[in-house]
């Protein structure tokens, strides 16, 4: 278990305490006053100086710093770019919707998917985030920006289910009743296709949105874009997909980052409706961003049309994703590449 308080449910921290020989209420203000995002121990002003010293040597807080805070001037989305307490690096972004602020966290320091097109697995993974770490995103996010936080996307910087125990940690953490209480409904969790993960997280039965990085209708060309498919085929993704809809009742959602020229045919959109024939699906069309080392491009918005009315009139849900804070580094990666190769 993590060192970290912040990452221990309530039990675990009133276990803690415990030994610490503290009565049973001391434990369920420390989780109030974490949970809320404090900086130091001194701010927990209902408790005894005593122990705000014992806890801040014993478990230091480790709350993570804003090294770059850029605010869109188009849409009002804010990117934040964290260090850590350990001099590591994450982006963290917060979209305004009319339902709601949604912050898309990271999971990992870096990521070793390998997709063609995303510009946080160019380093490669450096280390996972702990539960804390991806915590301290969503609380801190709310408190520097002053808007209150009702949705949450794993969509930042690494593949959640590549550090599926500690993501797990986190979502019951944000869920938590005397933590953010942020409904599972409100969470979405990415993830490029790591099949036997995601039937361990179907197993679970959350009542979360699985989204699904696809991007391609087939395996010639999901393999030439993201080398999760060598060890995962597309067919045995999809199959994941019928699972996990069979063992949660909850509706699929498909990533799908339109590339000129490589998947946004219109034959391409029928043979995705072949392929995904009774299964309750939603595809999330994104306009690519572009990568400075990349040389794919984005499909036109001609071509990114025609697409959807594709998969509309097969019956399939599509949507464009609203591009937010293109004048911000908003793409996942971005900013901490940028930053990173100033700073070497």
């Amino acid at each position: 278990m993590s060192k970290n308080l912040k990452s221990m449910m309530l039990p675990e921290l009133s276990a803690v305490l415990k030994d610490m020989g503290q009565p049973s209420f001391r434990a369920k203000q420390v989780y109030t006053w974490l949970h809320r995002g404090v900086r130091s121990y001194d701010e927990m002003t209902n408790l005894p100086k005593s122990l705000r010293d014992t806890l801040a040597k014993d478990y230091p807080i480790c709350p993570p710093e804003v090294v770059r805070k850029q605010e869109s001037q188009r849409d009002g989305t804010i990117k934040y770019l964290w260090r850590l307490s350990d001099g590591n690096c994450v982006e963290t972004v917060l979209m305004r919707y009319h339902y709601g602020n949604t912050v898309c966290i990271s999971t990992e320091v870096g990521c070793r998917m390998g997709c063609a097109f995303c510009a946080s697995t160019l380093g490669g993974l450096v280390r996972k985030l702990e539960p804390f770490e991806m915590l301290d995103q969503v609380l801190f996010t709310q408190v520097d920006s002053g808007l209150p936080v009702s949705h949450i996307v794993l969509m930042g910087i690494g593949e959640p289910l590549d550090n599926f125990d500690n993501v797990m940690r986190f979502l019951e953490l944000v869920n938590s009743e005397d933590g953010m209480n942020i409904s599972m409904r409100h969470i979405s969790l990415s993830t490029c296709g790591l099949v036997p993960k995601i039937d361990e997280l179907a197993a679970k039965k959350l009542q979360l949105t699985l989204s699904v990085s696809l991007h391609a209708p087939n395996d010639a060309i999901r393999d030439t874009i993201m080398p999760v498919n060598r060890a995962y085929p597309s067919e045995e993704l999809i199959e994941a997909c019928r699972r996990y809809y069979d063992a949660t009742g909850r509706r699929i959602s498909f990533e799908y980052a339109m590339i000129d020229g490589v998947n946004d045919s219109t034959d391409n959109a029928k043979e995705l409706l072949r392929r995904l024939k009774g299964l309750p699906a939603h595809f999330n069309l994104i306009p690519l961003n572009h990568v400075e080392e990349s040389p794919l491009k984005p499909s036109s918005r001609e071509a990114v049309s025609r697409f959807q009315k594709t998969l509309e009139s097969g019956g399939v849900t599509a949507t464009v994703r609203r591009t937010l804070g293109g004048d911000i580094d908003a793409s996942c990666g971005q900013l901490r590449r940028k930053y990173t190769k100033e700073t070497t």
